[in-house]
């Protein structure tokens, strides 16, 4: 039989806890590693905050693609230098006009504001709905009573699965 010293004193070796901390245990640590796969060609640093860093065009084949270059760059792109990132170890144009922009294969990257980024999708966005709505309204003036177009139906569905009955 216990008596009540050993009782209290077995109690107060429980309240020191010698486990480690939760907090200290994360997934991370125990996690699987991630199965290796080739590098990509076309990896960038992370772009800077309101921006987005997209590859641009610069020549194809050997040959300069100025028209799509200079596009960009009135569209509000700028060309990225290595020398922004020195803890990233990227591709870089040595030697023409573009020395010290970040490159590869014809390719240069550059940044772009994600507000203009927006107000430019939004711009391309409506212009297809405004075509698609010529288009219907094309349909629509052929309309005749005898043969009447119904409205075009742009919805698609997708089910999974039959009936059990069909079996």
């Amino acid at each position: 039989m216990l008596n009540k010293s050993c009782f209290y004193k077995i109690r107060e070796d429980l309240k020191m806890d010698t486990r480690t901390p939760r907090s200290s245990q994360t997934r991370a640590k125990q996690g699987r590693k991630t199965p290796w796969r080739p590098p990509s060609v076309l990896d960038a640093p992370p772009a800077p905050d309101g921006f987005v860093h997209r590859w641009v065009r610069e020549s194809v084949m050997g040959y300069d693609d100025k028209k799509n270059l200079s596009a960009r760059l009135r569209e509000g792109f700028e060309l990225v230098r290595a020398d922004e990132y020195p803890d990233f170890e990227a591709p870089t144009i040595s030697d023409g006009k573009h020395a010290g922009i970040i490159g590869q294969g014809g390719l240069v990257l550059a940044r772009f504001p994600e507000d203009t980024r927006d107000q430019r999708n939004g711009f391309y966005q409506q212009a297809a709905k405004d075509q698609m709505t010529s288009v219907d309204n094309d349909l629509m003036r052929e309309n005749n009573s005898i043969m009447p177009i119904s409205k075009p139906e742009r919805q698609s569905r997708v089910t999974f699965g039959g009936s059990k009955s069909s079996e």
